[in-house]
């Protein structure tokens, strides 16, 4: 357990419309910082204890509690870490969650309890749909959302065939299930890995070779992702067969191909709602503080982590304090009126942001470091596919 009070200075008790506030505001934050999935966890880690450093650890006039756990990686340890926070340290809010299958696991020990439970990063189906809450918030995208837009700028290009090669657990099938609603080629070929245990992609990626496929489509997150670009290579497939990715390529995985001096990652594309040229306030505020502190781009997990502490503020501003207050604080961030990183933004009825996404690139900037820009625009303001069956 790591326990980190950021700025707390002992206010003691606060006096407003003749209730006693609390001194602080307890925020848990799940991640993963062990396992070789820990480096995605470590960048959302540095992302919100910057934004709290930002907030001069303060939210609604009380100081920041912060509680880090960590998941391991494993929906089981996850809920564990989660009843622990809702239950031991009764904080008032629960944010992060990488994966979607810890995510699903945890959920009810934080909504049952009625805290609010806000997503920095995963965003499966069930939770935008049938097990949608009035208390759950996204500051990510549902799953299906990033590969829709890749789907449709395949289309763009007249990719007329594609074999899609992703790992077999909630938030992949989320994927493969995206690029597909989108996609109006042919899927010549599907390949569902052993998530995370699998790290060999040879079979697939001679699967994928020999099918006839104008373009390889893949998600494969932290680990993973660098083992199967570095496979694609080996295999000869760089010029032959294009790659397509979502959640593959980041500022973490780019340090790396570019250490590894891996030359096909240069060019290559991706969808994403954010990017770390995009042009909005918060967004030049918070790449420029990362860059300074941490002396790297920041990936697009730390940019949705960053805007979590941020949401979280704008309902604990709204009440100055009082957290007695559930109504407003949930009305203050249904309006997403606070400053995000992505810029203006609302809220679709299951929490999930209704948002741009683009394309973006692989380039390198001016001091030759590889980073990604935006290309276009691919979706704007695009609302997920299952907030019909929401009813919250």
């Amino acid at each position: 357990m790591m326990i980190k009070k950021l700025l707390a200075a002992g206010i003691g008790l606060a006096m407003m419309t003749g209730t006693a506030l609390a001194g602080e505001v307890k925020i848990g934050f799940i991640t993963t910082l062990t396992t070789p999935a820990g480096i995605i966890g470590k960048d959302m880690k540095k992302a919100i204890e910057l934004a709290v450093e930002q907030m001069g650890g303060k939210m609604g006039g009380l100081d920041v509690n912060l509680i880090i756990e960590d998941d391991g990686f494993k929906p089981d340890i996850g809920k564990q870490k989660t009843d622990k926070l809702v239950k031991q340290d009764n904080v008032d809010f629960v944010a992060g969650y990488i994966w979607s299958h810890v995510l699903l696991a945890s959920r009810k020990s934080v909504l049952d309890a009625g805290k609010f439970l806000i997503s920095s990063n995963a965003g499966p189906s069930p939770i935008a749909g049938k097990l949608c809450n009035k208390n759950f918030f996204s500051t990510s995208w549902q799953n299906d959302q990033t590969p829709m837009a890749m789907g449709e700028v395949l289309n763009q290009k007249k990719v007329k065939s594609i074999y899609i090669i992703a790992p077999n657990y909630a938030a992949g099938k989320n994927i493969v299930a995206g690029v597909e609603r989108t996609y109006k080629g042919k899927i010549v070929g599907r390949d569902m890995t052993r998530w995370p245990q699998q790290l060999d992609f040879s079979a697939e990626l001679a699967k994928a070779s020999a099918s006839g496929a104008e373009a390889i489509f893949i998600f494969y997150p932290g680990k993973a992702g660098g083992a199967f670009f570095k496979q694609y290579e080996q295999a000869g497939l760089r010029g032959k067969i294009p790659l397509y990715s979502v959640f593959t390529v980041d500022s973490i995985a780019l340090g790396k191909f570019q250490k590894a001096n891996m030359q096909g990652v240069l060019g290559s594309q991706m969808t994403n709602f954010w990017a770390p040229d995009l042009d909005t306030p918060q967004n030049k505020k918070f790449v420029s503080a990362f860059k300074k502190k941490y002396g790297t781009y920041p990936s697009f997990y730390a940019a949705q982590s960053y805007d979590s502490m941020f949401l979280i503020k704008s309902a604990v501003d709204a009440v100055n304090g009082d957290l007695s207050k559930k109504d407003e604080m949930r009305a203050a961030m249904r309006s997403a009126s606070f400053p995000s990183v992505r810029g203006k933004f609302t809220y679709g009825k299951n929490g999930m942001p209704i948002q741009n996404f683009y394309l973006r690139e692989v380039t390198k900037d001016a001091d030759g470091v590889w980073t990604t820009r935006i290309v276009s625009k691919v979706y704007e303001n695009h609302q997920d596919p299952y907030v019909g069956e929401c009813k919250p």
